[in-house]
């Protein structure tokens, strides 16, 4: 039962856009506290002596909740996550991966989403304290700083498809909303 509680839960703002991720204990406390509504749910069911509460997989606030649209942290780990663990130069995805600053430090890189990339170790040393153009090296993608959506995106797993409507990754079933 205590895996089940840490099951990853979407919520969504009352304008049904995704807020963030929590887990599957702190969302069933807000359905019991009145604050959201279930609006997908997963196979399991939880058991009380005296309630049963189907699993709750997406939950919308029943409050609008404004929000600073773009505020994720910029960090090693997150840089990472945006790029799929994947070196923007090769193509590879070897373990353990580094960042790269696309303009170096020393030449005034700044430390910012649009100038860090996830690189492998060898990528790194071959272009050393370049320009990918001077190293002879092209970016699999240009980074930019990711969206609240972009980074919950990551979170889906295969029992998770039910989100995938609400992240804006497939259409949304006739009567969903209504």
């Amino acid at each position: 039962m205590h895996g089940i509680l840490n099951r990853q839960v979407l919520v969504l703002n009352q304008n049904y856009h995704p807020l963030l991720v929590c887990s599957a204990r702190r969302a069933i406390l807000l359905v019991y506290l009145g604050k959201v509504e279930v609006i997908e749910k997963y196979r399991e069911i939880i058991h009380s002596p005296s309630v049963v509460i189907p699993l709750p997989s997406v939950v919308k606030l029943d409050k609008f909740i404004k929000v600073k649209e773009n505020n994720i942290v910029l960090s090693r780990k997150n840089i990472l996550k945006r790029d799929r663990h994947q070196c923007q130069y090769c193509g590879r995805r070897s373990l353990p991966m580094t960042l790269d600053h696309i303009v170096p430090k020393e030449r005034g890189g700044p430390e910012s989403w649009d100038n860090l990339v996830c690189c492998c170790h060898a990528c790194n040393r071959s272009k050393g304290n370049r320009t990918p153009d001077e190293a002879g090296k092209k970016l699999l993608r240009y980074p930019k700083k990711p969206t609240r959506i972009h980074y919950i995106r990551q979170f889906i797993k295969r029992d998770q498809c039910a989100w995938r409507p609400y992240l804006y990754m497939e259409p949304m079933k006739k009567g969903a909303l209504a």
